[in-house]
């Protein structure tokens, strides 16, 4: 034998022994290094350089539910893991790639959460509540930290990206709480003091109705929401914002008032649009004959709408042609009327109207004609120049008149 061979002999030998202490050395909870060079849907098989590969099972490869062992190894990949269990009469080496992860992550979690760092995170699973994200360990997004907006249904956020913030942190009982709202808020606040700055009240611009309410609408104008109160919205009362706008809907809103202190930008539909006693003038003229809406009764007449935001009042003399102790006697609120237009003072805001000028006047009942019997004329009148010497008759432009004391005045002052 060779000197050469003979040399070569014993490097075999010892690379070998070598092997077999590193094998016989390992026991249980050791970390180890190795290359992934088999995968299969529920297990993938590393190399360590012994004489037999080692087994991470898929509920050892991560903290988060998987599908399959191709969701977060490849073949080649570089891994650490600890070992589990050893069983050399079988070749059995079992690893835990998911507890060197754990142990790695929380010291990087702390750190992130002291210094309120934003990182990203890929959505595992979609679970009651809320999603996961694996982070080393297991992170829950709750439902309401994963958008600064309300969502159903979370069953296309499984594979997305987040960005998010630590929110809550307890190792003791290996909890990881993450919030994308937090950094959404944070964007926000920073863009609307952006805008905020850069708007100028007065000024008119274009919005998306983001939200309705009650109360009014919402309106995003620059990533930022302004509110178009209920009574800003029309020109015309709106009882429900619903009524009248939609979301999505772009309008037109007019800067009534920005407070960067308080967060809040006021706006305006209507004042974005002219105003109705802006086309008042050219809309009616004196003598027009429109029809209207009686919207409101009050002791002296009646105001009636003729065009949305137009109202005029309808005297309580130019009503109705015969005569009315108040407006409720021929008139109800919600009554559709025609009417005539006397006058149009655009600048007071004032319209005249009269309803009676739109009907024909009653004709007059004709009056009884007095009695010209003779018998009547006889027994009511006495001619003058037959009773003018007689000194118990009193005569005056109305007719005649006797009293009793002048008739009998004489007899009873002879009966003294």
């Amino acid at each position: 034998m060779s000197e050469e061979f003979k040399d070569q002999q014993e490097v075999v030998e010892a690379t070998n022994q070598d092997e077999l202490e590193q094998i016989v050395s390992l026991k249980k909870g050791d970390t180890v290094k190795g290359t992934i060079v088999k995968v299969e849907d529920n297990q993938a098989y590393v190399s360590l350089g012994y004489k037999y590969d080692g087994i991470i099972p898929i509920r050892e490869l991560s903290s988060v539910h998987l599908d399959s062992a191709n969701d977060v190894v490849q073949v080649g990949q570089e891994v650490e893991a600890k070992v589990v269990s050893i069983n050399d009469e079988k070749e059995s080496l079992v690893l835990s790639k998911r507890a060197i992860d754990s142990e790695n992550a929380w010291d990087d979690l702390q750190a992130k959460f002291d210094s309120n760092e934003t990182f990203e995170v890929v959505v595992a699973d979609v679970v009651k509540g809320g999603i996961v994200a694996n982070v080393g360990v297991r992170g829950f997004i709750p439902a309401s930290m994963v958008e600064r907006h309300f969502v159903e249904d979370f069953s296309d956020y499984k594979g997305r990206t987040l960005r998010v913030k630590v929110k809550e942190l307890d190792r003791e009982n290996n909890k990881v709480i993450l919030s994308q709202k937090d950094v959404l808020d944070e964007e926000f606040e920073a863009n609307k003091l952006k805008v905020m700055a850069e708007l100028q009240e007065g000024s008119v611009i274009e919005g998306t109705v983001q939200r309705l309410t009650q109360f009014g609408a919402f309106v995003d104008v620059g990533g930022v929401d302004g509110l178009v109160h209920v009574s800003e919205i029309a020109w015309n009362h709106v009882d429900k914002p619903a009524d009248v706008l939609s979301e999505g809907d772009q309008v037109k809103v007019k800067v009534l008032k920005v407070d960067p202190e308080k967060g809040k930008i006021s706006l305006s539909i209507k004042a974005a649009t002219p105003g109705p006693w802006e086309t008042a003038a050219d809309q009616f003229k004196s003598g027009d004959i429109v029809s209207g809406e009686v919207k409101r009764l009050v002791p002296f007449g009646a105001f009636v709408e003729i065009a949305p935001g137009v109202e005029g009042l309808v005297h309580i003399s130019q009503i109705s042609h015969k005569h009315i102790g108040t407006p409720h006697e021929v008139l109800k609120e919600g009554q559709n009327v025609q009417v005539k237009v006397l006058e149009v003072n655009p600048s007071e805001k004032r319209v005249s109207l009269s309803i009676k000028e739109t009907e024909e006047a009653p004709a007059e009942s004709a009056k009884p004609e007095r009695s010209s019997s003779s018998n009547r004329e006889r027994r009511d009148s006495v001619k003058a120049e037959d009773l003018g010497n007689n000194p118990n008759v009193s005569l005056n432009n109305q007719g005649l008149s006797i009293t009793l004391g002048e008739r009998f005045g004489d007899k009873l002052s002879k009966l003294k």
